[in-house]
């Protein structure tokens, strides 16, 4: 999908006045200095077409921590996607949104966005500046409209608010006028995702070389870890971006993940494999929730008979073919292997990610 958009900045230039009387040209945003990490690969966001300042993610903050998103103008981005859990909604199986009415599915991880090909348990959406419009228009997250968060950033700060924003100003300065509009929203939120990027893990250190990064019980989890699990989770980012069935009947209700958005009998049951970085702090897993630690995780995995129980189910015809072994569907793992695994996969937490005070809220907070 081309999204090129172009964003013009428009100077101001006084001619025939006194010195004493001309409108100063309005100063050009300030790049912002985003860095890949040295071991990631190449980026897939093409930042030629929303080239990153740091007004525009300061911008893109406020925006996403502040319940004027929301209908109700207390639920913000930031109210389901939390720093401290790897910008996921700790501890609750499904979202909650405006009235706190709970969605259908977990909220994923917002980190490493700049490489993500698809968005979304079921990839609904192929672009990261087309991302926000879900939640904003969606009846029991934020239930809005972007005409009116449009109107509501433009009517000046608001009474009562925790701090006073006046956003025209903001999007003055991130885009060289005052004026505020979808283009610019979703661009400004997408600049300051793009700034999530989690590469400071034990793990990472241990990749660029650091040995002493991982203890033994670490190491050979990570070994373990290589032999059965990296076939989905692959690669420095822990995932391959694909779709899978990893074995999950329908609980809850009978969502059917990929097949919503393709429309594909073989996409039945598929759901995005997530990235593993910092699943430690994300729990409960998987696309509704359902477990509640990586204990449970490993189990389902290593259960053939919960497999083989699904045979009977439109389910089990997209099990995943890693998965569908006819002599032992699964991934059996012994006890002391399982711990060994998620030794390892407590590495991946990344304290400077979660701690960072670039992505922290600014105290604006989710309410009036």
């Amino acid at each position: 999908m081309s999204l090129a958009w172009l964003v013009t900045v428009a100077g101001v230039i006084s001619c025939g006045k006194d010195p004493g009387t001309e409108t100063p040209e309005p100063k050009s945003p300030t790049p912002y200095n985003w860095i890949k990490p040295a071991h990631f690969p190449e980026p897939v966001y093409d930042f030629s077409e929303n080239p990153l300042t740091q007004e525009g993610v300061k911008l893109g903050m406020f925006l996403f921590y502040d319940g004027i998103m929301s209908r109700t103008n207390v639920v913000g981005c930031g109210t389901c996607h939390q720093q401290q859990a790897a910008f996921t909604h700790h501890g609750h199986e499904l979202s909650h949104g405006v009235d706190d009415l709970i969605g259908i599915r977990n909220s994923p991880a917002v980190q490493n966005v700049a490489w993500s090909t698809s968005f979304f348990w079921d990839g609904g959406v192929p672009h990261l500046d087309l991302v926000p419009l879900n939640p904003i228009g969606n009846p029991v997250e934020l239930d809005e409209s972007v005409p009116t968060i449009i109107s509501k950033l433009n009517a000046g700060p608001r009474p009562g608010a925790k701090m006073p924003i006046d956003y025209p100003k903001m999007f003055q300065e991130a885009f060289g006028s005052r004026e505020i509009n979808t283009e610019r929203m979703m661009k400004a939120l997408s600049q300051f995702m793009l700034t999530m990027v989690s590469a400071t893990s034990k793990y990472d250190f241990y990749l660029m070389g650091d040995q002493a990064a991982l203890s033994a019980t670490e190491k050979e989890g990570l070994q373990l870890f290589r032999k059965n699990c990296t076939g989905c989770h692959a690669g420095v980012l822990q995932t391959d971006q694909s779709f899978r069935n990893n074995g999950l009947y329908p609980a809850r209700i009978d969502d059917k993940g990929r097949f919503d958005i393709t429309g594909k009998e073989e996409d039945r049951y598929k759901f995005k494999v997530p990235s593993l970085r910092n699943i430690g702090v994300t729990a409960p897993y998987m696309h509704d929730g359902r477990y509640h630690s990586l204990e449970e995780v490993l189990q389902h995995y290593n259960d053939s008979v919960g497999l083989l129980a699904n045979s009977g189910l439109d389910a089990a015809k997209t099990l995943d073919p890693l998965l569908a072994d006819t002599k032992r569907p699964g991934i059996p793992l012994s006890n002391e292997e399982q711990k060994a695994i998620i030794a390892f996969l407590h590495t991946l937490t990344d304290e400077v990610f979660l701690k960072n005070p670039k992505l922290a809220d600014p105290g604006i907070g989710n309410a009036l």
